[in-house]
């Protein structure tokens, strides 16, 4: 998906030379806002990861930041960001032993790229540069949530800028549908920034930065704190330790990106059994399971693009029976962005009690920054909620959909077990290593959790078909958790263990 950013380089010049009004004056004075180009500033605190809150009703998961540093570019609308990060596990979660994350972030007018190895590859495996097209719209607002960047922005959008009665806010539009608002403090001082971007599943997001604590940087007026909220939780807390007026901040497109398009979404088909097929082709998957007059889906993730390519190839492998139902395994926004589009297609959401209540609220947003198909059809959504278990059944395949207990990883969160087939289908709770990838050093207690929910169940499973990852054996997930294979304990040969996953909390 394109997106239009407007650069913070257009006619600056000139709109400054005619502009004097308070308070943009004084902070554009106070702030070397004339001749900033560049700025770059480096701190420590804490990030929180959007859109992955463990249950619907809490704030997204903290991470705590070591290293934060930003070089931003306002001549060219450009950026780097690096983070050196590792989660902090909440009180009363069981979580993977947190390992230290080195996000390195790009941004060029409207091209996004992070530079980082390969998911799953061995040590040592050279940095390569991906297309962040989603990432757009957040990294270019980040840009102009700067004091600096806010002034100069504001300053270049003197047609469409506005001064509240008591001249202590600023509003102006970029781009022609991207609304900034800032507030200044009796100081002149920028004290917040308020803009909007796009969530698919939140719609139109309010995020909102916050500065305080304003001091000298070597001859630069900076805030020490920023606090940033996004979707009406913190993602950024960051304690700013330095600041440099004008450094280099070179940033290029990487020639292997350099003639990129967005990657193409493709839609591939596997069938697993007799009317049920694994549908991959990106780093979320989803299982279309026939029945009798219309076909059960389990998973809608990430965006409408991929659901609209999901539609299609199912009406390509399951023609004339129409979609009824889409499971959804939790509420996590990569595996549940997509689910606005079949509510337009009138397809009911499958989904835990808690989860509906979550969707029916947030799904009033507005999508007007980039409406979706729901926004123009403004469908209701047809939910069957449940707690603890649900069937589907056609009198020949029964489905059955259970709560995952016990799993930190999210609240309200579910498995697909289809007993005829002795399949079980999920997402999150164990992702199928690569063939050929190297063993985990520790055990993931989710994948523990799943282990012994199935046991729990009685669910009498042959394969684990991962909606990450890919369909394997069951004896892989028994590895995975450091548990003998079925025979050798048959046989005597093995021992049955407690399994402790090594984690922290």
């Amino acid at each position: 998906m394109r997106r239009t950013i407007y650069p913070l380089g257009l006619a600056v010049a000139a709109a400054l030379s005619g502009c004097s009004h308070s308070p943009l004056h004084e902070a554009s004075h106070a702030l070397k806002a004339h001749d900033t180009h560049s700025i770059e500033f480096a701190g420590s605190g804490r990030w929180y990861q959007f859109g992955q809150a463990p249950n619907p009703s809490l704030p997204w998961p903290p991470y705590n930041v070591s290293s934060y540093t930003a070089g931003i570019n306002y001549d060219n609308s450009s950026a780097h960001v690096q983070i050196v990060r590792k989660q902090i596990v909440e009180s009363g979660r069981n979580r993977p032993v947190p390992v230290e994350q080195k996000p390195d972030q790009y941004l060029l007018g409207s091209t996004a790229w992070n530079v980082a190895a390969p998911n799953n590859s061995p040590p040592g495996t050279p940095a390569v540069p991906t297309l962040q097209p989603a990432a757009v719209e957040e990294r270019a607002a980040e840009i102009i949530a700067t004091p600096q960047g806010f002034v100069k922005a504001a300053r270049a959008s003197k047609e469409t800028r506005k001064l509240s009665e008591d001249g202590k806010q600023v509003s102006f539009t970029v781009g022609g549908k991207y609304r900034y608002e800032g507030s200044f403090n009796e100081q002149g001082q920028l004290e917040a920034v308020k803009t909007w971007i796009d969530s698919p599943v939140l719609g139109d997001t309010l995020v909102e930065t916050r500065f305080s604590d304003y001091r000298d940087f070597g001859g630069v007026q900076f805030p020490g704190h920023i606090e940033r909220n996004q979707g009406g939780y913190p993602v950024l807390d960051l304690n700013v330790a330095s600041v440099t007026l004008n450094p280099p901040v070179d940033v290029a497109i990487p020639q292997e990106l350099a003639n990129a398009q967005p990657p193409t979404i493709t839609v591939k088909s596997e069938k697993l059994a007799e009317g049920v097929y694994y549908l991959t082709g990106g780093t979320h998957h989803s299982v279309a399971i026939e029945q009798k007059d219309h076909v059960v889906l389990v998973e809608a993730p990430l965006n409408e693009e991929r659901s609209v390519a999901l539609i299609a190839k199912i009406r390509e492998i399951i023609p004339g029976k129409p979609i009824r139902y889409v499971v959804n395994s939790h509420a996590h926004f990569d595996h549940s962005g997509g689910l606005r589009t079949f509510v337009d297609a009138g397809v009911t959401i499958v989904t835990e009690q808690a989860n509906k209540d979550y969707y029916e609220q947030i799904w009033a947003n507005p999508h007007n920054l980039n409406p979706d198909r729901l926004e123009q059809s403004k469908k209701s959504p047809a939910f069957l909620a449940y707690t603890g278990k649900q069937l589907l059944s056609d009198g020949k395949r029964t489905i059955e959909i259970h709560s995952i207990a016990g799993n930190s990883h999210n609240d309200a969160f579910d498995l697909v077990y289809l007993p005829a087939e002795k399949l079980v289908i999920e997402a999150d709770a164990y992702t199928p290593a690569a063939p050929g990838a190297p063993a985990p050093t520790s055990i993931n207690p989710y994948s523990v959790n799943l282990y012994d929910n199935i046991k729990r169940l009685g669910l009498n499973a042959e394969r684990i078909v991962g909606l990450h990852g890919r369909a394997v054996p069951i004896a892989e997930l028994r590895a995975a958790i450091g548990l003998p294979k079925e025979g050798e304990l048959k046989a005597g040969k093995g021992k049955w263990k407690s399994r402790k996953a090594k984690s922290v909390g």
